[in-house]
């Protein structure tokens, strides 16, 4: 008990040390600007939610009227958000209040996700590996991007109940309630989003792989099914709407996968309970039925979201937007384009790979529940991240308590018993050394290039003061020129935009792109349809897929050439500025 308390007390002072860091480095800008368009749309979320719509209620008018935007995120980030708020304006005023909320929620979800990272590594080699975690994870900066003040999209949570769920089923073998943890965390990472769910279902895959090679496994399991069959329906009766109950969609906890959920959890307690053979290949059986039960359940309500969260999007967008998200590239695109971010991205987690070969030659690590089931769960984020780079904040937090073990043999191979030796070659392993030694020895052969992420160019058109001139205009729907602005529009002036960058608004996001694609006429034509009020530009002009000739007959094209057309007034206040706005004349 003693131990545990020590370690929860060095854990918070971590968290302490890192809380300054971020808040020194990312603190003022939380005054100025939002980190992407999903923490804007988050804000203005949490906004209507907190003037009273309904809990059920995730409909934003302002977005692609007359149609409106049906959110898929979740209500309970709203409500955590807002109780911050509320505890907050009780003390300063409304405008402080909504700046310590988007500053302090990201942060406090290091907590758990530290937290979970050092239980691993004191599952797999005690307290000496717990200690080591805490180091790197004090050093970790290049892992905080998601934590980061001011986002408050939804990754963070993610992260957080993803990295929770492992340690739990890590520690399942040891410690009883561990199985009800997995289970509960599961059901609530469910109700959030579906970004960390291949590492959900790896863990429910470890249960169930447990009790197939042994027998005495068959408690956990049943607690496991057990918990995420009620987790799931809870999660499903709190984010569902009763009129929505038998709507089935990919890319959010509904019917078909809370359904699925619930089947897998309870055919694990029959399987532990009923099914409990003396036989492995009966167990074996028993356990792949369940799996098929599962299934078998998701895809008799929805088959065509074996396709994924995207599968029952317009397959336009693909081309037009989705295959142009930064989060969505593969490591081998973002080598191409910014060899060095590229560099620097996968640094710590082929350091952490390294240290996951170097446990596998040892035995008796390979025959540990625990340690199998975290090598497992960081090869299977470092496969992911190589075809979504959004995946790396997973890579590396799973792969610091694999770091920490070999780091722990590489001290006693060398004999390293000083305090103070270990404590220096740990620094030379922190994320953050790494990832600069990485960058670094990349600029010294040569490689180069830092894509656009944060260009000056991005930096003024999302930041604040931009859109005070746009602010001033008398309320109308907007069609700006890249659609990360429209979340920015919606939380900093009282206008509608067309379209915003969401898979769901595949009609207004095709509409933009033609507005811009087309040449001026067919321009006004779809303008006069969607009754636009006025075209907003800030940096690049121009449509994605176009070839020369396409571009330089475009509105685009012609806007970049100083060329209005007559049905478009340049507003005289925003000429010279960030954002240009021109008038759609009738």
């Amino acid at each position: 008990m003693t131990r545990r308390l020590e370690l929860a007390l060095l854990l918070g002072v971590v968290w302490l040390l890192v809380l300054v860091q971020l808040m020194a480095e990312y603190w003022p800008m939380t005054a100025t600007s939002m980190h992407d368009a999903d923490d804007a749309l988050r804000l203005v979320q949490v906004r209507s939610f907190l003037a009273g719509q309904g809990w059920f209620d995730l409909h934003e008018m302002r977005l692609n009227p007359p149609f409106g935007y049906e959110s898929h995120w979740s209500r309970l980030i709203d409500a955590g958000l807002a109780g911050l708020f509320v505890i907050f304006n009780v003390f300063v005023p409304h405008a402080l209040a909504e700046r310590l909320m988007a500053a302090t929620w990201p942060v406090l979800w290091l907590i758990p996700t530290i937290g979970g990272a050092v239980a691993i590594a004191w599952r797999l080699a005690g307290r000496e590996a717990a200690f080591v975690v805490l180091l790197l994870a004090m050093f970790g900066m290049p892992g905080m991007g998601q934590f980061r003040p001011g986002r408050i999209d939804h990754h963070n949570v993610q992260i957080a109940l993803a990295i929770v769920a492992v340690a739990a089923t890590v520690w399942s073998d040891r410690i009883r309630w561990a199985s009800l943890a997995a289970g509960a965390t599961t059901g609530l990472a469910l109700a959030i989003g579906f970004e960390g769910l291949p590492l959900l279902v790896l863990c429910g895959g470890a249960f169930t792989l447990r009790y197939v090679t042994d027998r005495n496994a068959a408690p956990a399991l049943r607690s496991y099914g057990l918990s995420l069959a009620a987790s799931a329906l809870a999660a499903f009766l709190v984010s569902v709407s009763p009129d929505r109950w038998t709507h089935s969609v990919c890319d959010t906890l509904a019917i078909n996968s809370a359904a699925a959920a619930i089947a897998g959890g309870l055919a694990l307690v029959v399987v532990a309970t009923w099914l409990a053979d003396e036989r492995r290949s009966g167990r074996c059986a028993a356990g792949a039925a369940a799996t098929a039960a599962a299934m078998a359940v998701f895809l008799l309500f929805e088959p065509r979201c074996v396709g994924g969260p995207y599968a029952l999007m317009d397959p336009a967008l693909r081309s037009i937007w989705l295959a142009r998200m930064s989060e969505m590239q593969s490591l081998l695109d973002l080598m191409k384009q910014g060899p060095t971010v590229g560099v620097a991205t996968a640094a710590f987690p082929l350091l952490a790979l390294v240290a996951t070969l170097v446990a596998a030659r040892r035995p008796d690590l390979r025959r540990d529940f625990g340690v199998v089931v975290a090598a497992a769960a960081f090869l299977l984020a470092f496969l992911v991240m190589l075809a979504a780079t959004k995946f790396y904040a997973y890579a590396m937090w799973l792969g610091l308590p694999l770091v920490a073990v070999a780091a722990l043999h590489a001290f006693r191979r060398l004999q390293l018993n000083s305090l103070l030796a270990r404590f220096v070659v740990a620094l030379l392993i922190t994320p953050t050394t790494v990832t600069i030694g990485a960058m670094t020895i990349a600029s010294a052969a040569g490689i180069e290039g830092l894509i656009g992420i944060t260009s000056p160019e991005r930096q003024t058109c999302t930041h604040k003061d931009s859109y005070a001139t746009l602010a001033q205009l008398p309320p109308g729907l907007i069609v700006a020129n890249q659609l990360e602005w429209g979340p920015y529009l919606l939380a900093w002036t009282p206008h509608s935009v067309l379209a915003a960058p969401y898979h769901r608004l595949s009609t207004g996001i095709a509409t933009a792109h033609q507005v811009f694609a087309r040449p001026p006429e067919e321009a006004y034509r779809i303008l006069t349809e969607v009754q636009a009020t006025y075209v907003v530009a800030c940096g690049r002009l121009g449509a994605g897929g176009l070839s020369p000739a396409d571009h330089a007959a475009s509105l685009a094209g012609r806007l970049q050439a100083g060329e209005s057309p007559g049905w478009l007034e340049p507003i005289p206040d925003t000429l010279g500025q960030a954002f240009v706005a021109y008038r759609v004349r009738r």
